[in-house]
């Protein structure tokens, strides 16, 4: 079982910057596949990130490629999203997400929605 708690929501200018982190607890994230998501109001949720559990899968939605970098430590527990260069379709709510992948393969493909733990998501919200 994991626990995911995210924080660093806020509300940026246009071109701002944030940093989400994401932290488990109860497992380690040993093992598990983590990724990050967003949700506009009245839009679907969609996959922004993924990182697999050795790092050596990372894998991007084309809207955020170059401007968002996932980052994880596990000996920590956490994986942060740092976003750069907001732009105001940026703003939503952010969720993290883990699924147990010994393999590593899970990210390899970015559209995938069937984690098992989710957090409560944080507001990122980008306006001037």
């Amino acid at each position: 079982q994991v626990k995911l708690v995210e924080s660093g929501g806020a509300t940026v200018q246009p071109g701002g910057s944030l940093r989400l982190s994401c932290v488990a607890s109860g497992d380690s994230l040993n093992y598990y596949a983590v990724g990050w998501f967003r949700q506009a109001p009245g839009k679907a949720r969609e996959m922004v990130s993924c990182i697999n559990w050795h790092h050596s899968t990372e894998n991007y939605a084309d809207f955020v490629k170059g401007r968002f970098t996932i980052v994880r430590d596990n000996a920590k527990r956490t994986v942060d999203l740092y976003m750069n260069s907001l732009k105001p379709e940026d703003t939503g709510v952010y969720y993290c997400a883990a699924e147990f992948d010994v393999s590593g393969s899970f990210c390899e493909r970015l559209a995938r929605y069937d984690y098992d733990y989710w957090g409560q998501g944080t507001q990122v919200t980008v306006s001037s």
